[in-house]
C-alpha cells in the first residue's frame, strides 16, 4: 500500500521525450511581408526628414536601407516560397557570397568610367557575372548534395540580389553626396532598389541553375559549355541593361530640346537640369533595363520549366 508523500515534498518529475531540434532554423510564414512592412515605415520618415533638412547626416539610412530592403524581402520570399528543402544556411550563405563581392563592387561602381562604351560595359558585366557564379560556388561547396536547375535558380538569384543590395546602396550615396537634388537621388535609388531582383538576381539565377543542373553527383561542379553560355548570355542582357540605363541622360536630352549641353546632368554642369528633367531621366532609366528585364525573365522561367518536379515549387 503506497502512502502519499507528506505535504511540502516536492514531487519528482519524469521527463517526456521530446523531438529533436530542428536541423536549421525555420523562418515563420509570412515574414517577408512584416519585413517589407517595416522597412516602408522606416525608410519613408527618413527619407521626408533627409528632403526636409537637406542634411547629408540624414542619408545614411534611407539610402542603406533603400539599397537593402527589396533583396533581403525577396530572398525571404524565396526561401519561403521556394527554398525550404534547400534549408537557411544554403540561402543564407549564397545571398552572404553574393553581399561580399557587392561591397567590392560598390566601392568599384564610385568612381565611374568617364566615357562609357558598349564594349567597356560587356566587359564589366561579364566580370561581374563570373564573378558571381564563383560565388555561388564557393558557398555551396561543403553541400554536395545542393544541385538541380530550380535550386540554382534560387540561390544564383541569392547571390545576384547579394550583390545588389550593396551595390545599390553604394551608387546612391555616391550620387546623394555629390548632386544637390536629393529628391532625384531618393527617386533613383527606389527604381533601382525595385529593379534588384530583375536585375541582378535574375541574371546571375540563369547562370546558377545551369551551372546547379549540371554538378555532379560527388558536388563537383562542370564548367561545361551549356555553363559557359548561360554565363556569356546573362553577361549580354547584364550590359545590354546597363548600356539602356547608360544612354538615358543623352535621350533625355535629345527629348527636352537642350542637345547643346552635353554634361547637363554631370555633378557640377552650370546649367543644372530641371526637375521634369531629372523624373524623365529616373522613368528612361528605369524603363530600358525594365525591358531587359522581361527578355531574362522569359529565359529563366524557361529554364525553370525543364525540371518541374520540386516538393515547394509549383
Amino acid at each position: 500500500m503506497s502512502h502519499p508523500p507528506p505535504p511540502g515534498t516536492p514531487k519528482a518529475r519524469i521527463p517526456h521525450p521530446q523531438q529533436p531540434p530542428p536541423p536549421y532554423p525555420r523562418i515563420g510564414a509570412g515574414l517577408w511581408k512584416r519585413c517589407l512592412g517595416g522597412g516602408l515605415a522606416v525608410w519613408a520618415p527618413t527619407a521626408v526628414l533627409a528632403l526636409a533638412t537637406r542634411s547629408t547626416a540624414a542619408l545614411p539610412v534611407p539610402v542603406l536601407l533603400g539599397g537593402f530592403l527589396v533583396p533581403v524581402v525577396f530572398v525571404l520570399w524565396a526561401y519561403e516560397r521556394h527554398g525550404r528543402d534547400l534549408g537557411v544556411s544554403a540561402v543564407l550563405g549564397c545571398f552572404l557570397a553574393g553581399g561580399a563581392l557587392g561591397v567590392l563592387g560598390a566601392s568599384l561602381a564610385a568612381s565611374d568610367v568617364p566615357h562609357p562604351s558598349p564594349g567597356r560595359f560587356l566587359t564589366t558585366a561579364l566580370a561581374e557575372e563570373v564573378a558571381k557564379l564563383g560565388a555561388l560556388a564557393f558557398a555551396l561547396r561543403r553541400q554536395p548534395a545542393v544541385h538541380g536547375m530550380r535550386a540554382g535558380l534560387v540561390l544564383g538569384a541569392a547571390v545576384g540580389v547579394g550583390f545588389a543590395a550593396p551595390e545599390s546602396a553604394g551608387h546612391a550615396l555616391d550620387a546623394a553626396l555629390s548632386a544637390p537634388d536629393l529628391w532625384g537621388q531618393l527617386e533613383t535609388e527606389l527604381a533601382r532598389g525595385l529593379l534588384a531582383p530583375l536585375g541582378q538576381g535574375l541574371w546571375t539565377a540563369i547562370g546558377g541553375g545551369v551551372l546547379l543542373a549540371l554538378r555532379r553527383p560527388d558536388g563537383r561542379f562542370r564548367y561545361a559549355p551549356p555553363v559557359v553560355a548561360a554565363c556569356v548570355g546573362a553577361a549580354l542582357l547584364h550590359a545590354l541593361a546597363d548600356t539602356a540605363r547608360g544612354i538615358a541622360p543623352w535621350l533625355v536630352v535629345r527629348l527636352t530640346g537642350r542637345g547643346v549641353e552635353p554634361g547637363l546632368f554631370a555633378p557640377g554642369y552650370p546649367p543644372q537640369p530641371s526637375a521634369s528633367q531629372q523624373h524623365l531621366l529616373t522613368l528612361v532609366a528605369t524603363l530600358g533595363p525594365a525591358l531587359v528585364a522581361l527578355a531574362a525573365l522569359a529565359w529563366a522561367l524557361s529554364l525553370a520549366r525543364r525540371n518541374p518536379p520540386w516538393k515547394n515549387t509549383p
